[in-house]
């Protein structure tokens, strides 16, 4: 597998994950309700990293897709 093989790989299985967590963040919404506080300075369960973990690798996603296409991110 080529280099460019793998951070393919790596960014789908990315963009995976972070589907998974839009829809878990949907079914939590619709379940509990979810304010603005709860959002942004949640300590606890699905929302204590999430913004951060989402972020992070959507971030990692837009360095990939760069890497794939020899380009920079700017």
């Amino acid at each position: 597998m080529s280099d460019i093989e793998a951070l393919k790989r790596e960014k789908q299985a990315l963009i995976e994950k972070m589907l998974d967590m839009q829809k878990q963040f949907i079914e939590y919404e619709h379940d509990h309700g979810v304010s603005g506080k709860d959002y942004w300075a949640s300590a606890d369960g699905l929302l204590a990293n999430y913004r951060h973990e989402y972020l992070d690798m959507a971030n990692r996603v837009v360095d990939l897709a760069h890497q794939i296409v020899g380009s920079s991110r700017v």
